[in-house]
C-alpha cells in the first residue's frame, strides 16, 4: 500500500469512527453524567493504549516541555472541550443534526490552516471543500425541515465542539514528526484522563453503577477503545503525511458516518436527501484527493500524487 493511499485510508477510517461516536455519545450521555462517562472512556483508552505502547515502543516518548504543552493544549481543545460541548449539545439536539454540524469541520480546518499555516488549497481543493460543505448544509436543511428536536443552544454547543476539534486536528502539525501515531494517541488519552479525573470522581461518588446494563458497558468499551485509541492512531498517522486542507476534507465523513449510525442505532430518519448530501461530501473528498495532472516535457499529461 503506497504511503499517500495509506494516509488517506487512515484519515477516512478515523473520521468514520469519530462519526459513530456521535450516536454512541448520545446513548452514553443519557445513561450517566457527562464527566463520569468521559472519565471512564479515557480510563478504558489508557488501559488499552499504555500496555500496547510499552510492548511496541518501550513506553511514552521523551519530549521537550514545549511539546508536552502543545499536547496538553491539543487535548484540552479536541478532547476535553470537544467531548464536553458535544455531549452537552447532544442532550439538547438530535444526533443527526449534531453529526451534520460536525461536517463544517473541513471549512474550519481550511480556514485555520490558511491563517496559521499559510496553506492554500488551490482551485480544485477549494471546490472540494465547497462541495463537502454543500452536502453538509443540504443535510442540515433536511433536518431542520423535518422538524427535528434541534435547539439553538444545542447547536451552539456542537459548533463550539467542532471548532475545538479543528484546533485539535491541526495542532498535530506542530508536534515532532518523529512522534509516532500510537505514542501521540496514548499521550492524548493519558492527558485526557487527567483532565477529566477530578469531575469524574466527584460524579462517580453519587452515581449508582448498578443502573448500567451490559449494553452501556460495551458502548463504553467501544467509546474508549475504538474512538479514543484506534481513531486517534489512524488520524495521527494520516495527518502527518498530507496537507492540512486535505486532511480537513476527510472530516466531512463525520456527518456521513453520524447519519448512518443515528439511523441504524437511534432510529432517526434518513431519506434520499440525506443520501444526496452524503454524495456531495464524498465528491468533495474525491476532488481534493484525486491525483493532480500536469503536462510533461513532451506535451502529454501525466498524473502525480
Amino acid at each position: 500500500m503506497s504511503s499517500p493511499f495509506a494516509a488517506r485510508a487512515c484519515l477516512a477510517g478515523a473520521m468514520c469512527i469519530v462519526g459513530s461516536s456521535v450516536a454512541v455519545g448520545k446513548s452514553v450521555a443519557l445513561s450517566m453524567p457527562i464527566h463520569l462517562a468521559l472519565g471512564l472512556r479515557f480510563l478504558v483508552a489508557c488501559a488499552l493504549a499504555l500496555p500496547l505502547l510499552r510492548l511496541l515502543e518501550g513506553g511514552l516518548p521523551q519530549l521537550r516541555l514545549r511539546h508536552w504543552g502543545l499536547l496538553f493544549l491539543q487535548t484540552f481543545c479536541g478532547v476535553f472541550l470537544f467531548n464536553v460541548l458535544l455531549l452537552l449539545g447532544l442532550l439538547r439536539t438530535d444526533a443527526a443534526s449534531a453529526g451534520v454540524l460536525t461536517g463544517t469541520t473541513p471549512a474550519w480546518i481550511a480556514f485555520l490552516a490558511l491563517i496559521f499555516l499559510k496553506e492554500r488549497p488551490g482551485k480544485r481543493g477549494t471546490l472540494g471543500i465547497l462541495l463537502a460543505l454543500a452536502g453538509t448544509m443540504r443535510i442540515a436543511a433536511l433536518n431542520a425541515g423535518n422538524g427535528g428536536e434541534s435547539s439553538l443552544t444545542g447547536d451552539l454547543f456542537v459548533l463550539g465542539a467542532v471548532i475545538g476539534e479543528a484546533v485539535f486536528l491541526l495542532l498535530r502539525k506542530a508536534l515532532p514528526a518523529s512522534l509516532s501515531a500510537l505514542a501521540a494517541s496514548t499521550a492524548v488519552s493519558c492527558i485526557g484522563l487527567a483532565q477529566f479525573l477530578g469531575p469524574a470522581a466527584w460524579q462517580a461518588a453519587s452515581f449508582d453503577f448498578a443502573t448500567l446494563g451490559l449494553g452501556q458497558w460495551l458502548l463504553l468499551l467501544y467509546y474508549g477503545g475504538a474512538v479514543s485509541v484506534l481513531a486517534y492512531v489512524l488520524w495521527f498517522y494520516g495527518v502527518a503525511r498530507v496537507p492540512a486542507a486535505t486532511a480537513g476534507v476527510y472530516s466531512g465523513l463525520m456527518p456521513v458516518s453520524a447519519l448512518f449510525f443515528s439511523w441504524a442505532f437511534l432510529d432517526e430518519p434518513l431519506g434520499w436527501g440525506h443520501v444526496l448530501g452524503c454524495i456531495c461530501v464524498l465528491g468533495g473528498i474525491a476532488l481534493l484527493t484525486a491525483p493532480a495532472r500536469r503536462r510533461s516535457a513532451t506535451g502529454g499529461l501525466r498524473a502525480e500524487c
